[in-house]
């Protein structure tokens, strides 16, 4: 069982080598919209994967880093906490399944997300890299409107 309830980037006290520092790492530096963070916590080889909402099925750091770079610099703000999550820990590579919920906000509109989200962490020259996310939405309207929002269409109810 999780000591940890809610990662969004805020922990404090975690050790700092361990998989949880390197989970809220991430929540760090997406919440904060700083690529460099998140670059940090990707490995950067070829087989690296992201598969989700916003970016579809992306291979390769460079093509991962597109989908960041485009969401950062852009003109919404996306804030998403991980929660309700099972992790399972080996000696060099853990795993997180759990939820995101959250916000993306753009022009004045709000869209609440839920998200479900799983995350493949390996150690690699002695620190903890992220090699594999997903993300999914379980309500094709919510997942329509927030494509349309990424995209820079009008939001609507």
């Amino acid at each position: 069982m999780n000591e940890v309830k809610l990662v969004n980037g805020a922990e404090t006290g975690l050790p700092p080598d361990g998989p949880l520092a390197a989970l809220s790492a991430f929540y760090r530096g997406f919440n904060g919209r700083e690529l460099e963070q998140v670059r940090e916590n990707w490995a950067h080889t070829d087989d690296v994967v992201m598969s989700n909402p916003l970016g579809g099925l992306r291979r390769g750091w460079p093509a991962i880093e597109e989908v960041y770079r485009r969401l950062f610099h852009g003109p919404a703000e996306v804030y998403v906490e991980f929660h309700d999550f099972e992790t399972w820990i080996s000696e060099d590579m853990f795993c997180v399944a759990g939820r995101e919920r959250g916000w993306f906000r753009r022009d004045g509109e709000e869209i609440t997300l839920a998200i479900r989200t799983s995350r493949l962490y390996q150690r690699l020259d002695g620190e903890w890299k992220q090699i594999h996310h997903h993300g999914s939405m379980d309500q094709p309207e919510l997942l329509a409107r927030y494509q349309r929002a990424v995209l820079g269409e009008v939001i609507s109810a």
